[in-house]
């Protein structure tokens, strides 16, 4: 969390609207643990990362409809799931995503 600090600073004193996505919950094997976060500014810019770049571009998206309804929601990637390959997400594991808007 540390690392995306400054940019997260940097955006806020911009006026930039901002969602985060942290890792809440792993199982079986996966690239980041538990309180991995990743920062989308509402231009797409992201800093931090919550899986090594296998979900990435799936958690921008999300992270993008969380800002443009305002909303929290968790996600989950998985294995077995047809969107997990579709991403990259190949390690055997499950990774759940807390994503929420945040508040200046």
């Amino acid at each position: 969390m540390r690392e995306i600090l400054g940019d997260i600073r940097r955006w806020q004193r911009l006026g930039r609207r901002v969602a985060l996505a942290r890792v809440v919950d792993l199982e079986g094997s996966g690239p980041r643990l538990p309180g991995a976060a990743m920062a989308v500014a509402d231009d797409g810019e992201v800093t931090g990362s919550v899986s090594g770049g296998c979900v990435e571009a799936a958690v921008v998206t999300e992270a993008l409809e969380v800002l443009g309804k305002g909303d929290r929601r968790m996600v989950s990637f998985g294995y077995s799931d047809d969107e997990a390959f579709a991403v990259g997400l190949t390690c055997g594991g499950t990774v759940h995503l807390f994503i929420e808007p945040l508040d200046w």
